[in-house]
């Protein structure tokens, strides 16, 4: 798959990452041309600077990894990492309101929405389909679409499994055509990835995605 770059946030979230280890991120994703580079808020000035004019969304995570702060909070990091330069925020929604039964994860979603598109951004959803069933993961996909989402994601890395294909076949099925849909956790071969896309996925999220480029020009060759 020859545009393959062009699904692919090539992401670096772990706990232990360094300087050195986000220059990599960046210098790879610009020889690789990347559709975007997903890090930590603490590095987003530091990537701004670096992709310059690139074409390559500038990616960060609102909430992470579990959801738990109140909505002022979320609503704060986001307003900041607007301001230093962010393109696309991955908000991490608020799963003990949703389990409790409670409206507040579309109110909260609806407000960050808000300030994502009045200045010109992209807002994914985080829903953890991990800890979803089926009827709940439909569920969740209309509360984001509703709310004025512009992707659903599946997955923070965090839960005990990621993306899983037959997920992204029931989030697709659920959707609108005008909200995409981010497949991350676990894609780390370029069959799986290419599986996920087949089954409606828009974006690709992995720290993997160097490694699946590599993959596809073994195949070329």
């Amino acid at each position: 798959m020859k545009n393959l770059n062009r699904f692919l946030e090539s992401t670096l979230l772990k706990p232990t990452m360094t300087g050195s280890d986000v220059d990599v991120l960046v210098r790879d994703a610009i020889q690789e041309q990347f559709v975007g580079v997903c890090v930590p808020s603490f590095w987003v000035k530091k990537v701004k600077r670096e992709l310059q004019q690139e074409d390559i969304q500038l990616v960060t995570v609102i909430g992470f990894p579990f959801g738990f702060e109140d909505t002022a909070s979320k609503l704060a990091q986001t307003q900041e990492a607007i301001r230093q330069g962010a393109d696309e925020l991955d908000l991490v929604w608020s799963q003990t309101a949703f389990h409790s039964g409670m409206n507040w994860p579309k109110i909260e979603i609806s407000q960050i929405a808000k300030i994502c598109h009045e200045e010109e951004r992209i807002l994914k959803v985080i829903i953890e389909t991990a800890y979803l069933s089926p009827e709940q993961i439909r569920e969740a996909c209309l509360i984001c679409q509703d709310a004025g989402a512009d992707y659903v994601k599946t997955s923070t890395g965090y839960a005990p499994t990621g993306a899983k294909t037959e997920d992204i076949k029931l989030m697709r099925s659920t959707l609108g055509s005008g909200v995409g849909i981010k497949a991350s956790g676990g894609i780390k071969t370029l069959d799986f990835a290419l599986e996920l896309i087949a089954a409606g996925a828009d974006r690709i999220g992995t720290s993997s995605a160097l490694g699946l480029m590599k993959e596809v020009r073994a195949r070329e060759s």
